[in-house]
Protein backbone atom coordinates (compact mmCIF):
# COMPACT_ATOMS: atom_id res chain seq x y z
CA UNK A 1 0.00 0.00 0.00
CA UNK A 2 3.03 2.35 0.56
CA UNK A 3 3.96 1.83 -3.15
CA UNK A 4 0.37 3.18 -4.34
CA UNK A 5 0.53 6.02 -2.03
CA UNK A 6 3.67 7.04 -3.42
CA UNK A 7 2.70 6.47 -6.83
CA UNK A 8 -0.89 8.07 -7.12
CA UNK A 9 -0.36 10.75 -4.03
CA UNK A 10 -3.12 11.79 -1.73
CA UNK A 11 -6.57 9.86 -2.08
CA UNK A 12 -9.87 10.94 -0.14
CA UNK A 13 -13.22 10.15 0.22
CA UNK A 14 -15.73 13.14 -0.47
CA UNK A 15 -19.10 12.52 -0.71
CA UNK A 16 -21.08 13.58 -3.70
CA UNK A 17 -23.26 16.35 -3.54
CA UNK A 18 -26.02 15.04 -4.78
CA UNK A 19 -27.14 11.98 -3.01
CA UNK A 20 -29.56 10.63 -5.84
CA UNK A 21 -27.45 11.12 -8.98
CA UNK A 22 -24.64 9.25 -7.39
CA UNK A 23 -26.94 6.28 -6.83
CA UNK A 24 -28.11 6.71 -10.17
CA UNK A 25 -24.27 6.39 -11.34
CA UNK A 26 -23.48 2.86 -8.78
CA UNK A 27 -26.98 1.94 -10.49
CA UNK A 28 -25.34 2.82 -14.31
CA UNK A 29 -21.81 1.60 -13.41
CA UNK A 30 -23.34 -2.57 -11.99
CA UNK A 31 -22.46 -5.39 -14.41
CA UNK A 32 -20.33 -3.23 -17.23
CA UNK A 33 -16.99 -1.81 -17.84
CA UNK A 34 -16.10 1.64 -16.54
CA UNK A 35 -15.85 2.89 -20.44
CA UNK A 36 -19.34 1.42 -20.94
CA UNK A 37 -20.68 2.85 -17.98
CA UNK A 38 -19.48 6.40 -18.88
CA UNK A 39 -21.05 6.53 -22.31
CA UNK A 40 -24.33 5.50 -20.86
CA UNK A 41 -23.93 8.07 -18.23
CA UNK A 42 -23.01 10.62 -20.31
CA UNK A 43 -26.66 9.87 -22.78
CA UNK A 44 -28.75 9.63 -19.79
CA UNK A 45 -28.07 12.47 -18.07
CA UNK A 46 -28.22 14.24 -21.01
CA UNK A 47 -31.88 12.83 -21.74
CA UNK A 48 -32.50 13.77 -17.89
CA UNK A 49 -30.41 16.94 -17.99
CA UNK A 50 -31.15 17.50 -14.22
CA UNK A 51 -30.99 14.26 -12.75
CA UNK A 52 -33.54 13.67 -9.53
CA UNK A 53 -36.21 11.73 -8.53
CA UNK A 54 -39.17 13.69 -10.72
CA UNK A 55 -36.56 13.68 -13.52
CA UNK A 56 -36.72 10.35 -13.89
CA UNK A 57 -40.00 9.44 -12.96
CA UNK A 58 -40.94 12.05 -15.70
CA UNK A 59 -38.94 10.53 -18.69
CA UNK A 60 -39.96 8.36 -21.14
CA UNK A 61 -39.29 4.80 -19.73
CA UNK A 62 -38.34 4.14 -24.13
CA UNK A 63 -35.72 6.92 -24.11
CA UNK A 64 -34.24 6.36 -20.96
CA UNK A 65 -33.65 2.62 -22.38
CA UNK A 66 -32.76 4.01 -25.60
CA UNK A 67 -30.01 6.39 -23.74
CA UNK A 68 -28.59 2.65 -22.58
CA UNK A 69 -30.26 1.58 -19.17
CA UNK A 70 -32.20 -1.16 -21.36
CA UNK A 71 -35.23 -2.62 -19.23
CA UNK A 72 -33.97 -3.11 -16.25
CA UNK A 73 -31.45 -0.50 -15.35
CA UNK A 74 -34.53 1.48 -16.03
CA UNK A 75 -36.39 -0.13 -13.82
CA UNK A 76 -34.01 0.01 -11.22
CA UNK A 77 -33.69 3.72 -11.11
CA UNK A 78 -36.90 4.55 -11.52
CA UNK A 79 -37.63 1.88 -8.58
CA UNK A 80 -34.60 4.23 -6.79
CA UNK A 81 -36.44 7.72 -7.85
CA UNK A 82 -39.68 6.60 -6.11
CA UNK A 83 -37.30 5.35 -2.71
CA UNK A 84 -36.32 8.58 -2.62
CA UNK A 85 -39.59 10.13 -2.93
CA UNK A 86 -41.22 7.77 -0.03
CA UNK A 87 -38.29 7.69 2.29
CA UNK A 88 -35.41 9.83 3.36
CA UNK A 89 -32.59 7.93 1.88
CA UNK A 90 -30.05 11.20 1.95
CA UNK A 91 -26.77 11.55 3.67
CA UNK A 92 -29.36 13.23 6.86
CA UNK A 93 -31.23 10.53 6.89
CA UNK A 94 -29.20 7.75 7.12
CA UNK A 95 -26.55 9.55 9.53
CA UNK A 96 -27.43 7.63 12.72
CA UNK A 97 -27.73 4.06 10.41
CA UNK A 98 -24.81 1.43 10.70
CA UNK A 99 -23.18 0.66 7.54
CA UNK A 100 -25.54 -2.75 7.36
CA UNK A 101 -28.46 -1.12 8.10
CA UNK A 102 -27.60 1.59 5.06
CA UNK A 103 -27.68 -1.40 2.83
CA UNK A 104 -30.82 -3.30 4.49
CA UNK A 105 -32.54 -0.35 3.62
CA UNK A 106 -31.33 0.41 -0.15
CA UNK A 107 -31.45 -3.36 -0.93
CA UNK A 108 -35.00 -3.19 -0.25
CA UNK A 109 -35.45 -1.19 -3.52
CA UNK A 110 -35.11 -4.30 -6.39
CA UNK A 111 -32.43 -3.37 -8.52
CA UNK A 112 -30.13 -2.51 -5.43
CA UNK A 113 -27.71 -5.23 -3.93
CA UNK A 114 -24.98 -5.34 -1.77
CA UNK A 115 -22.50 -3.83 -4.16
CA UNK A 116 -24.63 -0.53 -5.08
CA UNK A 117 -24.83 -0.06 -1.20
CA UNK A 118 -21.40 -0.08 -0.97
CA UNK A 119 -20.98 1.96 -3.08
CA UNK A 120 -23.27 4.37 -1.60
CA UNK A 121 -21.73 3.92 1.59
CA UNK A 122 -18.49 4.80 0.02
CA UNK A 123 -19.25 7.72 -2.59
CA UNK A 124 -22.49 9.53 -0.88
CA UNK A 125 -22.20 8.89 2.73
CA UNK A 126 -18.33 9.08 2.75
CA UNK A 127 -17.93 6.62 5.17
CA UNK A 128 -14.15 5.15 5.60
CA UNK A 129 -14.46 1.61 6.89
CA UNK A 130 -16.04 0.11 3.27
CA UNK A 131 -14.34 -2.57 1.46
CA UNK A 132 -16.37 -3.74 -1.25
CA UNK A 133 -15.34 -7.08 -1.84
CA UNK A 134 -17.73 -7.62 -4.47
CA UNK A 135 -16.24 -5.23 -6.66
CA UNK A 136 -14.04 -6.72 -9.76
CA UNK A 137 -11.26 -4.04 -9.69
CA UNK A 138 -10.59 -4.27 -6.11
CA UNK A 139 -10.60 -7.99 -6.63
CA UNK A 140 -8.16 -7.88 -10.06
CA UNK A 141 -6.55 -4.81 -7.97
CA UNK A 142 -5.32 -7.37 -4.30
CA UNK A 143 -4.43 -10.02 -7.25
CA UNK A 144 -2.03 -7.77 -9.08
CA UNK A 145 -0.71 -6.66 -5.75
CA UNK A 146 -0.49 -9.72 -3.66
CA UNK A 147 -1.23 -12.80 -5.79
CA UNK A 148 -4.22 -14.95 -6.05
CA UNK A 149 -6.10 -14.97 -2.91
CA UNK A 150 -9.98 -16.34 -2.43
CA UNK A 151 -12.50 -13.73 -1.13
CA UNK A 152 -12.51 -14.90 2.21
CA UNK A 153 -8.55 -14.29 2.40
CA UNK A 154 -8.90 -10.68 0.45
CA UNK A 155 -11.44 -9.80 3.13
CA UNK A 156 -8.76 -11.15 5.80
CA UNK A 157 -5.63 -9.01 4.58
CA UNK A 158 -8.05 -5.79 4.10
CA UNK A 159 -8.66 -6.34 7.99
CA UNK A 160 -4.75 -4.30 8.31
CA UNK A 161 -6.11 -1.36 6.34
CA UNK A 162 -9.00 -1.58 8.87
CA UNK A 163 -10.85 1.96 9.80
CA UNK A 164 -9.71 3.03 6.50
CA UNK A 165 -10.93 0.96 3.92
CA UNK A 166 -12.67 2.82 2.26
CA UNK A 167 -8.65 5.15 1.49
CA UNK A 168 -7.17 1.39 0.51
CA UNK A 169 -10.30 0.59 -1.86
CA UNK A 170 -9.72 3.77 -3.90
CA UNK A 171 -5.89 2.71 -3.70
CA UNK A 172 -6.51 -0.70 -5.78
CA UNK A 173 -8.95 1.15 -8.03
CA UNK A 174 -6.36 3.48 -8.64
CA UNK A 175 -3.68 0.69 -9.84
CA UNK A 176 -6.35 -1.85 -11.06
CA UNK A 177 -7.23 1.37 -13.52
CA UNK A 178 -3.49 2.72 -14.02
Amino acid sequence: MDRLIDEHGPLEIEPADNEFRRLVVAIINQSISTASAAAVRERVFDLLEEVTPESVLEADEEALQNAGLGESKTEYVRNAAQAFEERDLTRAGLADASDEEVIDRLSEIRGIGAWTGRMYLLFVLGREDVFPIGDLAVRRGIESLYGEMTREEMCDHAERWRPYRSIATRYLWAHYES
